[in-house]
């Protein structure tokens, strides 16, 4: 028996959120993560009977609440005919066996949640092997709680009870599974680094697009590649990064590779267990940093994703921030003011395409760095060379000669050995202009 069998969730069952804040002034913030923790639970396919923002000064080591608030907590919840206790906030093994006893409720906490969302939507085996991992280190401190029905009782100075023999069996199993998980995940790595190296022997610019989830990342990505991967206005509607190559107005390819979506609370074992996911942020040339603007809490969310950022060391990347969804502000001053404090930002909308073509420009000056302007003296019997030049370069001029096709383009450094024979003048660009 493992904690998964035992705490799956039925999507009949109800749930009760519950939100713990310390201050008067914390009370908005909390607010708006049980709105967005109703959200999570409407991805797992959980009904919300009813929610709660508790002041809590003096946690307890018992309940987390005090004994008053605790009881008072678990009256509410099964009036609301809820069967699922759900804390916003982390709660410990030992709490959340004491207030399934005293409730009868199942308690789980956010960090269960998102596990629970990432093992329903991971597809490919690189993610399920991590959302395993990251659920066998959260089930490691918690195996009691899947033997608490069993006799514990000693028959002898070294003798167990079932219970007790079963949890000591289980736990090595885990281990054993983290153990075996972890050896898995880096030949993953090591298979991801080997295919990025063969990428790089033809050197293709690439950018990541991050940002906090349901921001429109997927969406984006769909409409720069015309990719058909799924955009559901759900949180963390894809988990498996997607790349996908895209043609620029300067004729130059780029790999854009869409990422799981940042969120907050974010559990730091979830951060570590995707990082061979996420590494795509660290080897990208530059980031696409969405933000969905039409959202109250958007400044917020950005900071959250700076902060993932900055864990993966990805934050001194060069980053375009997309203002997205800008049709879907409500009000024309909350977009003035964001136009205002970030005025050097992009503003568009994927779902209308405003804004896209600015984007496409920024993308282009970003990697003009692995561009070289160059002079060619093409013969006419190379016209296979100039196709090549038509679909691989950024043309300034073409000019038609007596003897030979005059080019003057901006070409991607891995032509180089092609056209180096009718050079007649190149200039390699500043790698630092950008």
């Amino acid at each position: 028996m493992s904690i998964s069998d035992e705490k799956k969730l039925d999507k009949d069952n109800t749930a009760f959120l519950v939100g713990v804040y310390k201050k008067n002034d914390e009370k908005e913030e909390c607010d708006q993560l049980l709105e967005e923790l109703e959200e999570l639970m409407d991805t797992m396919g959980v009904e919300v009977a009813g929610k709660k923002a508790i002041r809590n000064q003096k946690p307890s080591a018992r309940f987390l609440l005090t004994s008053g608030k605790a009881e008072e907590l678990f009256h509410n919840a099964m009036e609301a005919q809820a069967g699922i206790l759900v804390f916003d906030a982390d709660i410990s093994p030992s709490q959340q066996r004491n207030m399934e006893r005293e409730s009868g409720l199942t308690v789980i906490d956010r960090r269960e949640v998102i596990l629970e969302i990432f093992s329903q939507r991971a597809t490919t085996r690189e993610a399920r092997l991590q959302i395993d991992l990251a659920r066998s280190e959260y089930d490691l401190p918690r195996l009691a709680r899947a033997w608490n029905h069993l006799s514990r009782q000693r028959g002898g100075a070294n003798m167990k009870g079932e219970g007790e023999r079963q949890f000591e069996l289980d736990r090595r199993m885990v281990r054993s599974r983290i153990s075996q998980l972890q050896k898995e995940l880096e030949k993953v790595r090591s298979q991801r680094a080997t295919q990025r190296k063969q990428r790089r022997k033809k050197p293709v610019p690439n950018a990541a697009i991050v940002g906090y989830t349901n921001a429109g990342k997927s969406s984006l990505l769909n409409c720069l590649t015309d990719a058909d991967i799924l955009a559901d206005d759900k949180l963390f509607a894809t988990l498996d990064p997607t790349t996908r190559r895209i043609t620029l107005s300067n004729n130059q390819d780029l790999l854009l590779t869409d990422t799981v979506g940042f969120i907050r609370k974010l559990p730091h074992d979830l951060v570590e267990a995707f990082k061979a996911t996420l590494e795509e942020t660290v080897v990208a040339d530059f980031l696409i940093h969405v933000v969905d603007a039409s959202d109250p809490d958007a400044l917020q969310q950005m900071e959250t994703t700076f902060k993932v950022l900055n864990e993966l060391e990805a934050g001194t990347k060069k980053t375009i921030i997309a203002f997205n969804k800008i049709d879907q502000v409500e009000h024309t001053a909350t977009l003035a003011s964001l136009r205002s404090a970030y005025p050097d930002c992009i503003f568009m909308s994927v779902k209308s395409g405003q804004g896209i073509e600015q984007l496409q420009e920024r993308m282009c000056e970003l990697i003009e760095h692995t561009l070289f302007d160059v002079e060619l003296h093409i013969p006419f019997d190379r016209f296979d060379l100039m196709a090549l030049i038509h679909r691989q370069c950024h043309i300034h001029v073409e000019k038609y000669e007596d003897d030979f096709i005059y080019v003057n383009c901006s070409a991607p450094t891995d032509m180089k050995n092609e056209i180096k024979d009718y050079i007649i003048n190149d200039t390699l660009p500043n790698t630092n202009s950008c």
